[in-house]
């Protein structure tokens, strides 16, 4: 069942066996993040921890760090449910133009069901602060030893586009500077940095404002790799099957969450910079420190019963990997609505998900892998992948023996490799430049003469289907 707010899913993690809660006294600073990553790291429990030293609020953490818990956070029996809906929405589009079909994700009777819900009254609102203490009421994580300093982990930041008018909901993290400024850490290819422009070349503030807790399909879908024009708000009701009720800001001229546990409002001043970091990345590795723009906040709204929302990333895996795996299954019907041939999708939690993409195709011509590893290096977030294998559509992409024996032995490097450079993932610490580097596409199909095979394509080895029935109609015969 949907929830309303964060409130009932811990009481559905508690309910499920999936929550542990801590009432010993623990401390923001280093403390909890070893807890989380040792509970993490042994396919552990959601925790709640209900005195964190120098705040009154609660912490949940790892509350999306399993396939279980993502499931309860999205309602879901499966990905493949959500998958499902939204590939039966793709069909029903007329044969436009890609930006035209994107536009129509939904149709006007969904938009009706799940367009968000205004409200003039919220639990968000319950209690308004305009002075200190701000941030420092906020248990913030200190995560790792070589931190900048506190990080608000799992922020939902949301901008509106001085143009349209249009708001975009993203995840950036941010920096505690003092009780009431903070990082924005938002990289060069993502919407908030697009709308922070806007509002630096006309010289005027960006007002911001940043969502903590709440429904946590809102959380999702704001980490979810959404076209500029589809707003996670619609999304995230779209998932709930509900609309989302939003209220406008104490503030700022902005509409939040309203089921949200802590609201933080301010603006981004477009002539100031501070550094920002270091970070312990979810590479497994500190992300450099860095001169980003600064949040300075007008006011700091909550909840009576308010629930700080915070996770923890670093060497995989961690809660982070369970997200984006949600994100790879219920995103795979747009990728194959882009690129038809597309079959499966694996994205392996060891390459942080920006690091390498193996992916299977329905192969009918020659070339035809390397013009899909083409494709999806023109493709939003897929531009920054640094390896692509392309397998056949017979290959379980989960099943890693196969997948290493295939790319072992299907593969000349010559012939099959294809080595360009352009865009990377900001945190790719082994690329030559920021953001920019090599990239490599790798052609594990079966090859045919047209593609530089100079002889017969080998037969793979396979036991004949009557022996197989048999053997396993006498298997106890055997005394196994």
């Amino acid at each position: 069942m949907p929830y309303k707010n964060l409130r009932q899913f811990v009481d559905k993690l508690e309910a499920s066996g999936e929550l542990h809660r801590i009432k010993t006294e623990v401390d923001p600073a280093l403390e909890i993040s070893e807890i989380a990553d040792r509970v993490s790291k042994s396919s552990g429990p959601a925790l709640l921890f209900e005195n964190v030293r120098g705040s009154s609020h609660p912490l949940l953490i790892n509350a999306f760090g399993s396939y279980t818990r993502m499931r309860l956070a999205l309602s879901c029996g499966s990905f493949d449910e959500i998958a499902n809906r939204l590939e039966s929405s793709m069909k029903i589009r007329p044969p436009e133009g890609i930006v035209q079909k994107i536009r129509l994700l939904f149709t006007l009777k969904e938009m009706a069901s799940i367009i968000p819900k205004k409200v003039k009254n919220a639990p968000c609102h319950q209690k308004v602060y305009s002075d200190g203490p701000l941030l420092d009421s906020l248990p913030i994580l200190t995560c790792w030893p070589k931190d900048g300093g506190p990080f608000i982990t799992l922020p939902v930041v949301i901008t509106k586009d001085p143009d349209t008018g249009i708001q975009n909901v993203g995840m950036y993290r941010m920096q505690k500077y003092d009780d009431s400024r903070t990082g924005m850490h938002w990289q060069y290819n993502k919407d908030g940095s697009r709308h922070f422009d806007k509002y630096k070349n006309r010289g005027q503030r960006m007002e911001v404002a940043v969502a903590l807790g709440g429904c946590p399909a809102v959380t999702y879908a704001a980490t979810a790799p959404l076209p500029p024009d589809i707003d996670e708000f619609v999304f995230a009701g779209f998932l709930e099957s509900r609309p989302i009720e939003i209220v406008k800001a104490k503030t700022v001229d902005l509409y939040v969450p309203a089921e949200s546990d802590f609201v933080l409002e301010g603006y981004v001043d477009p002539q100031e910079e501070l550094l920002e970091g270091p970070f312990g990345d979810h590479t497994g590795f500190y992300s450099a420190a860095d001169l980003y723009p600064v949040l300075h906040l007008t006011a700091l709204t909550c909840r009576n019963d308010a629930i700080y929302p915070a996770t923890l990333v670093g060497k995989p895996p961690m809660e982070d990997c369970f997200m984006a795996k949600a994100t790879e299954r219920i995103f795979l019907p747009m990728l194959k609505f882009l690129i038809p041939e597309i079959v499966d999708m694996e994205l392996p939690i060891e390459g942080v998900f920006h690091n390498c993409a193996l992916v299977s195709i329905d192969k009918k011509y020659p070339g035809q892998a390397k013009k899909v590893i083409s494709a999806l290096w023109g493709l939003g977030q897929m531009a920054s992948t640094k390896f692509i294998a392309i397998f056949d559509k017979d290959i379980d992409l989960r099943d890693t023996s196969t997948v290493v024996w295939k790319l072992l032995n299907n593969v000349d490097p010559k012939r099959d490799l294809l080595i360009s450079e352009g865009p990377l993932d900001a945190l790719d610490h082994s690329a030559p430049y920021f953001n920019f580097g090599g990239k490599m596409g790798i052609d594990v199909t079966r090859k045919t003469r047209e593609e530089g095979m100079g002889r017969d394509w080998p037969e793979e080895i396979e036991m004949s289907p009557d022996i197989k029935d048999k053997v396993t109609q006498r298997w106890k015969e055997y005394g196994f």
